[in-house]
């Protein structure tokens, strides 16, 4: 992976398409996110290189998105078929017939015409209608069937229409993987499969079985996360203050963040660090000047606790709860 460049670092996929290998994450806490901090943030990704964003209709923030990428299109600092962007179908948006119209309503508060990639946010299906969370009464969530193979042949369709240049998947377990795989009549496999992966969570099965497939991994929370205990599991320390990461670092003068980010694109896995802060925008993506040795990978990889810090125990109960299975 050492031929990545600030001005090349695209990967192939399986459709002939190709994804940048670091990206911005948009997802913030919309009640203690300034107006205007993300599209803020998407220009001065734009012009530090960045070409990936990864979005999503549930951040509560697309329209920020789009009128950035909009913005820099108009001002000439790149063109449309530059920028890569990666929206994604919510759980209460399932059944068939709901994907395209969903999708069309992404790209109306985009304002774009397309996305580059589109993806099932969670193999999970909710009970369809415009409440993002649904609760019964009790405040239990309403789940609904789940046919993962019709949503997938939904997606099929909306890149046939053009509506999306690729389609993939987040947080599938090699079982729903294979579901899509084996389908009958499958016109396009999944080009991604976006899922949490660092160094405290490498994910080496479904990494190898993502290879043989020639599925990308997108590994989100590739710094860690936020310390979020409302959703984010913390008896997991902190990575960033990982004394390994921090001693390579010294070695090549960069961040905990900036190794943690370089051992997964040498691994092939694309990032999509989340920042708002100009600053570690910058840092961030600072990654393509430096390259770890063997043994500093594999020192990293020895990290590894297997713990996740996003486990969406809150969902353990769904039938297609993704992470009841090793990988």
């Amino acid at each position: 992976m050492n031929h990545l460049t600030a001005e090349n670092h695209r990967l192939m996929l399986n459709d002939g398409n190709s994804i940048p290998v670091v990206g911005l994450g948009t997802y913030a806490d919309p009640k203690k996110t300034p107006k205007g901090a993300c599209a803020e943030s998407v220009k001065i990704a734009i012009d530090v290189g960045y070409r990936h964003i990864d979005g999503a209709f549930v951040y509560h923030n697309e329209h920020e998105v789009g009128q950035a990428i909009r913005e820099k299109i108009a001002e000439g600092k790149v063109k449309r078929e530059d920028i890569f962007y990666c929206g994604k179908l919510w759980n209460t948006c399932h059944p068939p017939e709901l994907v395209k119209p969903t999708l069309e309503k992404t790209l109306k508060i985009l304002q774009l015409d397309y996305v580059d990639l589109y993806i099932i946010e969670l193999p999970m299906a909710f009970k369809p209608g415009d409440v993002i969370y649904p609760l019964d009464e009790n405040g239990k969530w309403i789940y609904h069937e789940t046919d993962l193979c019709a949503t997938w042949e939904a997606l099929e369709a909306c890149k046939e229409a053009g509506l999306t240049k690729s389609i993939g998947v987040s947080n599938f377990n090699r079982r729903q993987l294979e579901l899509i795989l084996n389908k009958p009549g499958l016109k396009y496999k999944p080009v991604s499969n976006q899922i949490e992966c660092h160094p405290y969570f490498t994910q080496p099965k479904l990494l190898e079985f993502c290879r043989q497939h020639d599925i990308v991994l997108v590994g989100y929370s590739p710094l860690g996360t936020s310390r979020d205990e409302s959703w984010v599991n913390v008896s997991s320390p902190p990575l960033l203050d990982d004394p390994v990461l921090n001693s390579i670092g010294e070695k090549y003068n960069k961040t905990a963040a900036q190794v943690a980010l370089r051992f997964s694109i040498q691994r092939g896995v694309v990032v999509i660090p989340k920042s708002f802060n100009p600053e570690r925008i910058r840092e961030n993506f600072q990654i393509f000047d430096f390259s770890l040795t063997n043994k500093e990978m594999k020192a990293i990889e020895a990290l590894n606790k297997n713990i996740r810090y996003v486990e969406l125990l809150m969902w353990k109960d769904h039938p297609e709860y993704p992470f009841h299975e090793e990988y």
